[in-house]
């Protein structure tokens, strides 16, 4: 690499400089929202609860129970506690990919906010926060539909919110390094098809991961939503998780370095 790529490259990667201006930024995200609640929050809802059902009751009444460190757990309880997660990263993932690529590329939202004393900087983590703050949202209504069908009532789930949350800054974070380098929306293809779902399957969500053969279960160790079903399952099951910190630590890893990652890139698009 030569010394003014280097040197370009350095410029691109300099730490954030976020300041109040991205709340503006966040308002006019909620606002235009709020036009559309009703059939976003259908969208974001429906699928997931009628995965429950189905899967939770339906596969359920044929599993029974499932073995988890060495206690029996009702299947439904199984998949609550993994697909909660599943739909905070579904739900960020989906905002921080479409919707954030709407607004950069298609209706140039982002241009027009930047004529404004807006930084690019401020823009980029308005749009994490406000599909973290769209996961969060989706999830608090499927944990509220959770406790309603009696699956727990584990006083510890009040800690499940703040981890959703973290879940959704995760995955927004990493969603938009995808949204930076998009041409055109089939590109997204690529992430759910070679990430999201493969994450879906070997995180723990649908069967434990003790099933899984030895590669993959070390593959499955560093994923961000193994980290993620792994702080909230216990939660459900009034349990404090072990090896919190650990699973924590990758949250907040990913949450960073995602972030910072897809910011540089994002300062290469709109100086390209």
């Amino acid at each position: 690499m030569t010394p003014a790529k280097q040197s370009n490259w350095a410029a691109l990667m300099r730490p954030p400089q976020i300041s109040l201006r991205w709340l503006p930024v966040f308002r006019r995200n909620l606002l235009v929202w709020r036009k559309l609640a009703i059939p976003s929050l259908v969208g974001n809802i429906a699928e997931p609860l009628i995965t429950l059902v189905a899967f939770g009751y339906g596969l359920g009444a044929l599993v029974g129970q499932v073995q988890l460190s060495g206690a029996a757990v009702p299947y439904i309880l199984f998949l609550a506690s993994g697909s909660i997660c599943m739909s905070a990263m579904n739900a960020a993932s989906f905002e921080a990919l479409y919707s954030a690529f709407s607004r950069m590329h298609v209706q140039r939202t982002w241009d027009g906010i930047m004529n404004a004393p807006v930084r690019l900087d401020d823009v980029v983590f308005a749009e994490m926060l406000w599909a973290a703050f769209k996961a969060l949202f989706t999830a608090t209504i499927i944990l509220l539909v959770m406790l309603g069908l009696g699956i727990s009532s584990s006083p510890l789930l009040l800690l499940a919110l703040p981890l959703l949350g973290l879940v959704g800054i995760t995955f927004s974070s990493i969603a938009l390094i995808f949204n930076a380098l998009a041409k055109g929306y089939d590109f997204f293809t690529y992430y759910f098809t070679l990430f999201l779902t493969p994450t879906m399957f070997l995180s723990g969500v649908f069967f434990p991961r003790d099933q899984l053969p030895g590669f993959m279960r070390l593959l499955s160790d560093w994923l961000p939503l193994t980290a993620a079903v792994e702080l909230v399952r216990p939660l459900f099951l009034g349990q404090l998780p072990a090896n919190g910190l650990r699973y924590l630590a990758l949250l907040l890893f990913y949450a960073v370095a995602g972030f910072w990652l897809a910011l540089a890139l994002t300062r290469k698009r709109f100086l390209s």
